[in-house]
């Protein structure tokens, strides 16, 4: 189990739609150094890559509460998802503290509803660009973790489909 930050030290921050966002002192993100423009093919654009990286509930499942507790969330985490801030999909560090947090339900979604979280929908657009290269693997990374809501548009990527739907949804890899 990594050391999460001392509890009550983090606070969360919201977008002027309610959007949840990490504390950046926190959780600024972290990637995986095996992860890199040269290792595409082999890592994030190969179909399975975060199954066979992903911890086991074991652990992350203490870690969740010892994060929850860094947020002063005391509640229950039902509702809340241990979340990768720069998602492995992207080429985020598996089990980092800098690159984990205890992400509130964003406005609209339910839990176990399936891929409905707006940031799924955002990491996977942003693995497809990358993949497809439209845009670059650092780049992605450094937008995401900045600020989820605003990646795409801040890598000049579309953020909607014709009609307003989301372009992509969940990758079924990134759980």
């Amino acid at each position: 189990m990594q050391k999460q930050p001392d509890p009550g030290t983090c606070h969360y921050r919201y977008t002027t739609d309610k959007q949840p966002l990490p504390d950046p002192k926190c959780t600024p993100g972290a990637t995986n150094p095996k992860v890199t423009q040269a290792t595409l093919k082999t890592t994030i654009c190969s179909s399975g890559y975060t199954k066979g990286i992903r911890p086991p509930v074991s652990i992350t499942g203490r870690e969740k509460t010892a994060n929850a507790a860094s947020y002063g969330y005391k509640g229950s985490l039902r509702d809340y998802e241990y979340d990768h801030l720069i998602s492995l999909q992207l080429g985020g560090d598996p089990n980092d503290p800098r690159n984990l947090w205890v992400e509130p339900p964003s406005p609209g979604h339910k839990p176990d509803a399936g891929p409905n979280n707006p940031k799924d929908v955002v990491e996977t657009k942003l693995k497809t660009a990358i993949c497809s290269g439209k845009t670059d693997l650092v780049k992605a990374q450094q937008a995401i973790a900045h600020d989820w809501t605003t990646a795409l548009k801040s890598l000049g990527l579309p953020e909607k489909a014709a009609g307003g739907e989301p372009t992509a949804v969940k990758d079924p890899d990134d759980g």
